[in-house]
């Protein structure tokens, strides 16, 4: 075809050829939206039971996979438990638990005594009784800080921290989706426009091409490239450059997730803070998790200790009375009612250690020291997994676009 007819072409179907790169940039910016929800939708797998024609979300499906590398990452680079612990005052924990722990000690005392020992109990004036438990509190507070102690200085002996993390994630699916999803939200829009910009672009070569050669597979060709190459690109130039590369002194190109370090290294710690490492997460995995065997064992030789030191002299009375064995019962009993009651009482002081423990400020801190591959790791694994997937996915829906753009230019 010479240019005369080309541009003759072009003159009677104006509109249709005006129309190519807008249809280009719909194209990119579907195909771009499309992969972004298929990265986190559905949570759970839907569609035809017994086949392969259904889908998960990327991150959901891959949750355990990446809530491993979550972790990794944020127990090796971005938080020491031991300095969250370090940050614990035994004597302002003390003073904020104060009143409920006396309120436990109290019944716990009482239980005890009448279960193993009800008749010598019950004989006893009520005054005796109250004094009996007044001994038993005003040793108290000195046993608290003594256990916080101990477990300030060996906390990796009562918390897999690695293990509670990796389960709150993979247990809650829609955690990891927000985790990643929250702070990638800016990047996510980023690769809807780029869409739109290179697909634009794209489509007024489409549109010369096929004035040029007619050729009905020119269309879906091209849509497939708008789909396959730009959600390729806009995933690269979320990443790349890593370091700002200046054109002039105030003209750079970075990778626009490495541009928000500072902005993620917020959000991220706030989401750690309020959702991952919070304090009835942290005493449930001390009370449940894998190593709380330990601490049933601390406990239980601090309670035990402090039985014996308030028999003192009478020790051997106390036995010939009570028969070794029911000592130790009793011992065991107090021990079991006082882990019972921690979760109970620690609450009182839940404000005070989330304020202590800092954790959004120290995961904010760290993360801002990290170098740029290492930051790049807490949001490429979301992209790594079945990245593939996403973009044929996008290939196929511009190779469909524009197969019907050939019917509507042909007719």
């Amino acid at each position: 075809m010479d240019i005369d007819a080309i541009v003759a072409d072009i003159s009677q179907h104006w509109p249709l050829y005006t129309a190519i790169p807008f249809v280009a940039a719909l194209i990119g910016y579907v195909t771009k939206r499309v992969a972004i929800e298929m990265m986190f939708r559905p949570i759970e797998w839907k569609g035809i039971k017994g086949t392969f024609l259904g889908w998960q979300g990327v991150v959901p499906q891959h949750g355990g996979r990446m809530a491993a590398i979550a972790t990794e990452l944020l127990t090796k680079n971005l938080l020491d438990i031991k300095d969250v612990f370090a940050r614990i005052d035994p004597d302002r924990i003390t003073e904020e638990i104060e009143q409920p722990l006396l309120r436990t000690v109290d019944d716990v005392a009482r239980e005890v005594l009448t279960e193993n020992h009800p008749r010598v109990w019950e004989r006893l004036p009520t005054v005796a009784q109250d004094l009996v438990i007044k001994q038993i509190q005003a040793q108290t507070p000195q046993l608290v800080r003594q256990l916080m102690l101990e477990m300030r200085e060996n906390v990796d002996d009562f918390l897999d921290v690695k293990e509670m993390t990796v389960r709150r994630l993979t247990g809650d699916k829609k955690l990891l989706v927000k985790l990643i999803r929250e702070t990638s939200r800016p990047e996510m829009a980023f690769i809807a426009r780029s869409g739109i910009y290179f697909g634009f672009a794209l489509g007024i070569v489409q549109a010369v091409v096929w004035a040029v050669t007619k050729n009905p597979l020119v269309m879906p060709v091209f849509g497939a490239a708008v789909g396959l190459f730009t959600d390729w690109l806009a995933i690269k130039l979320i990443f790349v450059p890593r370091e700002p590369v200046h054109v002039t002194r105030k003209l750079y190109f970075q990778g626009k997730f490495q541009r928000r370090k500072a902005e993620v290294a917020q959000q991220y710690g706030e989401i750690i803070a309020r959702d991952v490492l919070t304090v009835p997460n942290l005493m449930d995995s001390i009370l449940r998790g894998p190593r709380s065997d330990r601490l049933m064992a601390m406990i239980s030789r601090v309670v035990a200790e402090a039985v014996d030191e308030q028999a003192g002299n009478a020790r051997p009375l106390v036995t010939a009375t009570l028969g070794t064995k029911r000592l130790d019962e009793m011992k065991r009993s107090a021990a079991d009612k006082a882990i019972a009651r921690v979760p109970e009482t620690v609450q009182h002081a839940e404000g005070y250690l989330t304020e202590a423990m800092a954790v959004a400020r120290l995961v904010e801190d760290r993360m801002n020291k990290l170098t740029p591959v290492e930051y790049e790791g807490l949001l490429r694994p979301a992209f790594r997994q079945d990245e593939w997937k996403l973009v044929v996915v996008g290939g196929l829906i511009g190779g469909i676009v524009g197969e019907l753009q050939v019917l509507v230019m042909l007719h």
